[in-house]
């Protein structure tokens, strides 16, 4: 697969037409290019460039190629977002950028996605100042881009404003401009953010200068960072705003590859002493507010803020359990609302106090109290609240049932395509009555999820491909869903061993254990679960069946198996199915497709 290829450009200051016909000109001469990436004010600096840049995003003029902006401020930046935060597909979470119009994406805040293979890291916004009502980062942002920092694999782009300060320190004289020494422009916190960052590329704007630094060196890295600064669009003394790139995705790269060090390499320009300050304290973003509610990542409702800033809540702990900066974080780790969202409560509705999804939303907004296991019952005991029906969204009573996702139904269980599928034919194997894990049913019932178990395997390898299934057990669980994952046929055989890394790596050991049939299989793991733990078991291709036990004080990501198979597949970035969401029509094709593919299998 060839390299992405990349456009990049600086301060674009509303001027979309000389813009995008220099985008054209350059496409044509030299392309196709995949994507342009603009960094800098991207917005117009004056109302008289308003208009030209409304007919873009009002749609009376098209964008050529698919394009990605920072820079949260400048004429119309307000009105913008208003109203791209009503746009129903801008609900929820967006780390690859609120839609604008076709091929235009504004990327706000800060995140992490991927493109083409590609790991692209941005901070939207300038660092705060006195009087600034828009379009400064926040704590928030930084924190966010510190624990990615801490995430396994490199990050190929990342995307600033403002060059961070002391770029220029250890290069070549020769080569820097005179401007280059104008602290203007420039911020000591991106500094650090490189620094912990340490991206193949990083591209700024702002200070209307052209500056490709030589490569630097990264310490506790083996690759090299290039540093780009890019002037702006039209400006008068007729620098370079505009940049070719076409670097191969470090996720394909051979350690031999990635570690080349060019002859023109340089020590890093960031020197910090041992435990230097933390990044300076930026404020809350002053223009938060309903306008405001695509910014979910960090965002606390007043009535959840305690006084003094950094009183909210961390996003990382609140969603992984766990968060990097320990006692060095400027956010709560709140274990209440970590165990809340492990219930199932909606995680806006935690960190901002409201969920903007509304009905689509296939979390709780309530708070939920702590239940006891329910009791091993059999299907149709009757003993199912009303209340707890109406509010799961497996339960095939609740009106959030999203029934249009069920591909067959059984006496004791249903099948349905997977909300946020991992791949293409993720499936989930659901009991019909509300029980927390597949042991709750009587053992008389396995045989039924058995014929299920064979039918889908024999589904799969038609299509050379591998099932590999997996259950979280736990008292957070309200509803059980065995999932089942296909797996290229030639990745099978790496299965065990990904599983069994990634386990070692969060300081777990996982149990093996091989049966030649699934019946036996299932005998085994009920020996095996204990109801005052949680429990993760995985079933791999060759029939091995890996578990786990977790002490309910012990941390464990509740995605765990989906995480693992994301990285095998090489696609961390769908490790999350919020970042996998699919409209209800594709949702309906792919059931239609799988139907008609699995009748002839189907048991029921």
């Amino acid at each position: 697969m060839a390299a992405p290829r990349i456009l990049l450009a600086g301060d674009v200051f509303g001027r979309l037409n000389q813009l995008f016909k220099r985008v054209q000109s350059v496409n044509k001469s030299a392309g196709p290019f995949d994507a342009l990436f603009c960094v800098g004010q991207f917005f117009p600096d004056s109302p008289e460039r308003l208009e030209e840049f409304m007919n873009y995003v009002e749609g009376r003029s098209s964008v050529p190629l698919p394009t990605y902006f920072i820079g949260d401020y400048g004429v119309a930046a307000p009105k913008v977002l208003s109203t791209a935060s009503k746009n129903s597909a801008n609900l929820g979470f967006k780390m690859d950028g609120l839609a604008i119009c076709e091929n235009l994406h504004w990327l706000r805040g800060s995140g992490k996605f991927s493109f083409q293979g590609l790991s692209i890291v941005y901070l939207s916004g300038r660092s705060s100042s006195e009087g600034q009502q828009f379009g400064t980062y926040s704590q928030d942002d930084v924190d966010a881009l510190r624990a990615l920092a801490e995430e396994s694999g490199v990050v190929d782009l990342f995307l600033t404003n403002e060059w961070p300060s002391g770029v220029t320190t250890r290069a070549s004289l020769a080569d820097v401009p005179a401007e280059a020494s104008d602290s203007s422009g420039c911020d000591p916190a991106i500094s650090e953010l490189v620094a912990e960052i340490k991206p193949r590329y990083h591209i700024a704007g702002t200070k209307d200068i052209f500056y490709a630094r030589e490569p630097y060196s990264n310490t506790d890295a083996v690759h090299v960072t290039r540093f780009l600064g890019l002037a702006s669009v039209g400006n008068p003394k007729k620098q370079k705003f505009i940049h070719a790139i076409s670097p191969t995705p470090a996720c394909t790269m051979s350690a031999s590859e990635i570690s080349v060090m060019p002859s023109n390499a340089t020590l890093s320009p960031y020197t910090f002493e041992e435990q230097t300050g933390r990044l300076k304290e930026v404020t809350k973003r002053p223009g938060d507010s309903m306008s405001d509610s695509q910014y979910w990542r960090y965002d606390v409702s007043k009535k959840r803020q305690k006084s003094g800033d950094g009183d909210g809540l961390c996003f990382k702990f609140i969603y992984t359990g766990s968060c990097p900066r320990g006692e060095q974080c400027n956010f709560q780790h709140d274990m209440d609302s970590r165990e809340q969202f492990r219930r199932g409560v909606c995680l806006d509705l935690l960190l901002k106090g409201k969920c903007e999804k509304g009905l689509e939303c296939s979390f709780k907004h309530e708070l939920q109290n702590e239940a006891e296991n329910p009791p091993r019952r059999r299907v149709g005991s009757g003993s199912m609240t009303a209340n707890r029906s109406k509010e799961c969204w497996f339960c095939l009573s609740s009106p959030n049932v999203e029934s249009h996702l069920i591909i067959s139904v059984g006496e004791n269980y249903y099948c349905a395509l997977a909300k946020g599928p991992l791949v293409e034919d993720h499936v989930l194997v659901i009991p019909i009555e509300h029980l927390p894990n597949t042991f709750t049913l009587s053992q008389e019932f396995e045989s039924e999820l058995v014929r299920l178990h064979d039918s889908l395997q024999l589904y799969f390898q038609n299509r050379q491909k591998e099932a590999v299934l997996f259950e979280w057990v736990s008292k957070r669980v309200s509803h059980a869903n065995l999932q089942v994952v296909p797996v290229p046929s030639s990745r099978a055989a790496a299965v065990p061993d990904i599983f069994n890394m990634a386990a070692k790596k969060m300081g777990f050991k996982l149990v093996s254990k091989k049966f030649d049939n699934i019946l036996d299989r299932r005998k085994w793991l009920r020996t095996q679960f204990d109801e005052n733990s949680n429990f993760f078991y995985a079933e791999v291709p060759d029939g091995t069946i890996l578990t786990l036990s977790v002490d309910e004080n012990e941390k464990f990501p509740a995605q765990f198996g989906r995480e693992v198979l994301a990285g095998l597949l090489n696609m961390p970035d769908r490790a999350d199915w919020r970042n996998c969401s699919l409209s209800k029509e594709e949702e309906t094709s792919a059931v239609e497709k799988f139907k008609e593919g699995f009748k002839e299998l189907d048991p029921n």
